[in-house]
């Protein structure tokens, strides 16, 4: 029998190997996430934590190539059924079995009015449940990039669901609800915390349909949001966390001055770009007018030769960031090269076309803009501001974190906003997505981030024509022509291109993939 000295030492010893082989990643972006109902709000590290915690048909690498999840084989019967075979013996965090029946549900939860998400099955008629583990998407018409699609559809469990009286999606972000506060999912990780802009908490579920091939080593993951650049900063290099993203673009070679400090740099297929009212007969900014200048051609263009672009990527990006005259990135498909040239800074004609619009004095607007989003957002507006005072436009700043950004310029509050700033990665990487949520408004799934109701005819027609193209080169026509017809009106000004910056202590981190999407898919860590 074991002396009790014995014993304390076995127990002394058991307790450091479990903390040795503890492994935590800390890691910091600069904005919390607006929640956790996956069918909720579509946005970028938002969409990164449900990626972790919920499950989908389909699973994108990071090299952006397709992968089963929950379904492990899918065929085309025809031009508008698709089959699905599921993966059977998968169970949710909670030990709910995942079976057909919560593929339709989630289905009808995510096309709802008021969820966000509604782009990704936009041209699905049904999902109908065959047995329990095969269903049929029928699609309204041919959909050439279902497949990519699939990836944003996030699957819940439908018994937990209704227990929780949780079937409503509830517009806004931060809204705190049953679902958008609670998380349960068939992913690699399962939120154990989530204390709104202080740290979402995760573990890694055991139960996971594939913990025998996963790659990660983390025992915990601990997102903690840090807006200022300067104290994200000082949190990697005092080893407080393990990685931080985007890193500050000042702070890149004392950063690398750091022999425990790693920066990785990449391309983004973000575009980044400010948007107009073109919906109110008067701009809000200008009561009692009964105008509003951006429904005319002439002003919005006058702003786009106002602001200079250049200068922007030089002063402001420090050289990280491509100045763009389309709405997408090099990378997504139906990306124009030819068709890639900003607007030519020209503050003469600005002030010409203001005139010819009856606006040659000039009007006031306030710009709507993020301070903890994008890679220098709020510096970026701070820019703007004198360009457009230059030739007449009085600017105010409106600047403040992203969740109530986003709640103001976007459907939560009726787009209240004249004049704002948003940022854009498809979540599918075909031209067809920016088409549906930012440039048409007319169709079920369409217009959730078209803050300003830019709408032209021709634009809506041909969005829904290439929603149903299959063939590559006529497709690529027709985006070419919703391209152009877009750039003529300047139904957005589009700024640029970011370039990806993260900082990783590699002293505590073996390796991380950074995806081109600027996000920390948790499967990819390993730590030393």
């Amino acid at each position: 029998m074991l002396g009790r000295s014995v014993l304390a030492a076995v127990s002394a010893l058991a307790l450091m190997a479990t903390a040795a082989d503890a492994k935590t990643f800390r890691y910091s972006t600069t904005g919390d996430i607006l929640g956790l109902d996956p069918h909720m709000n579509n946005e970028g590290p938002t969409n990164t934590m449900k990626s972790n915690v919920f499950g989908r048909l389909i699973h994108r690498l990071p090299d952006l190539s397709l992968e089963p999840d929950l379904a492990t084989e899918w065929e085309r019967i025809d031009d508008t059924t698709w089959r699905f075979k599921l993966r059977e013996g998968v169970t949710f965090h909670n030990g709910n079995p995942f079976n057909a029946d919560d593929v339709v549900y989630s289905f009808k939860r995510q096309i709802q009015e008021t969820s966000d998400m509604g782009f990704a099955l936009s041209s699905v008629e049904a999902v109908n449940k065959i047995d329990d583990f095969t269903v049929e998407i029928l699609t309204k018409g041919p959909d050439p990039i279902l497949l990519l699609n699939m990836p944003n559809f996030y699957i819940v469990d439908q018994e937990y669901m209704e227990e929780n009286d949780a079937f409503e999606v509830i517009q806004e972000a931060g809204k705190i609800n049953f679902a958008n506060t609670n998380a349960n999912g068939t992913g690699p990780f399962k939120v154990v915390e989530w204390v709104q802009d202080n740290q979402v908490v995760l573990e890694p579920f055991e139960g996971w349909w594939n913990q025998e091939n996963r790659t990660d080593n983390i025992t915990r993951a601990e997102f903690v949001p840090i807006s200022n650049d300067a104290t994200r900063v000082a949190a990697l290099l005092s080893g407080e966390i393990d990685l931080m993203y985007p890193a500050p673009l000042q702070d890149i070679d004392r950063l690398n001055a750091d022999d425990n400090v790693e920066v990785l740099q990449g391309p983004e297929l973000r575009t980044i770009f400010l948007g107009f009212d073109q919906h109110r007969d008067e701009l809000m900014d200008m009561p009692g007018s009964g105008k509003n200048p951006f429904k005319d051609v002439r002003v919005r263009k006058a702003f786009a030769h106002a602001i200079d672009t250049s200068a922007i990527q030089r002063v402001v990006m420090r050289g990280a960031s491509t100045p763009t005259g389309l709405m997408v990135a090099p990378g997504i498909n139906g990306f124009q090269e030819d068709m890639n040239t900003p607007y030519a800074y020209d503050p003469e004609q600005a002030k010409a076309l203001l005139a010819e619009a009856g606006f040659g004095d000039g009007f006031s607007v306030t710009l709507d803009c993020p301070n903890d989003r994008y890679v220098n957002d709020e510096a970026i507006c701070t820019a703007v501001i004198p360009m457009l005072q230059r030739v007449g436009i009085d600017v105010s700043l409106n600047a403040q974190t992203k969740s109530l950004h986003f709640n103001k310029i976007g459907e939560a509050e009726q787009n209240n906003t004249s004049f704002f700033m948003l940022g854009w990665t498809p979540g599918s990487y075909d031209a067809l997505n920016p088409l549906q949520n930012l440039m048409t408004i007319d169709g079920a799934g369409q217009g959730s981030w078209n803050s300003g109701r830019y709408s032209n005819p021709a634009i809506e027609e041909l969005t829904d024509e290439i929603a149903v193209t299959v063939d590559e080169e006529k497709r690529n026509a027709l985006i070419r022509e919703a391209f152009q017809i877009h750039y003529d009106d300047v139904g957005h000004l589009p700024l640029h291109q970011q370039a990806l910056a993260w900082g990783l202590r590699s002293d505590t981190v073996e390796s991380v993939i950074q995806r081109p999407f600027n996000d920390v898919d948790l499967r990819t860590v390993v730590m030393k």
